[in-house]
């Protein structure tokens, strides 16, 4: 049985994705006594760190997402397979995670609209043109907009 869980290099999987990554992996492990779950992945080895972390507490092998997190970065996945999760977006995300179990945190389905974005205090990278920023806005993680450079 292969199933393709994937999202987008240097993203964080919504909530809903990494629910069904727990529950597809425990239903499969509790299925029978003698399947294994093989984790393979295309790119950033954080985004396995966080399917990793987030079933360790998923499956109560760990009884926070700070032992999840702890757990997974002192062994480093057996021998240095992965590394640990490390952007400041999949500890959060994890955190968020832990929060759904626990019942601390609901999630909210209401649609969110982006009225406007306001950046105080840009940089001057360049002596003649300054800093030239962008902006890239995803949906259900598929670029919408991408404004000009």
């Amino acid at each position: 049985q292969v199933l393709d869980f994937g999202w987008p290099d240097l993203h964080t999987p919504a909530l809903e994705k990494i629910c069904s990554i727990c529950k597809a992996m425990d239903t499969w492990l509790n299925a029978a006594a003698h399947n294994v779950v093989v984790l393979h992945n295309k790119g950033n080895r954080g985004r396995l760190g966080v399917v990793v972390a987030a079933y360790m507490h998923y499956s109560n092998i760990s009884a926070s997402a700070d032992q999840a997190l702890d757990r997974f970065a002192m062994k480093r996945f057996y021998e240095d397979k992965i590394v640990p999760v490390g952007q400041p977006s999949q500890k959060r995300y994890i955190h968020y995670f832990s929060g759904l179990l626990s019942g601390s945190i609901k999630m909210n389905n209401k649609p969110l609209f982006l009225h406007h974005v306001i950046m105080h205090g840009i940089p001057n990278f360049e002596s003649k043109g300054g800093c030239r920023p962008f902006l890239k806005i995803y949906q259900a993680m598929q670029p919408v907009y991408t404004s000009g450079i």
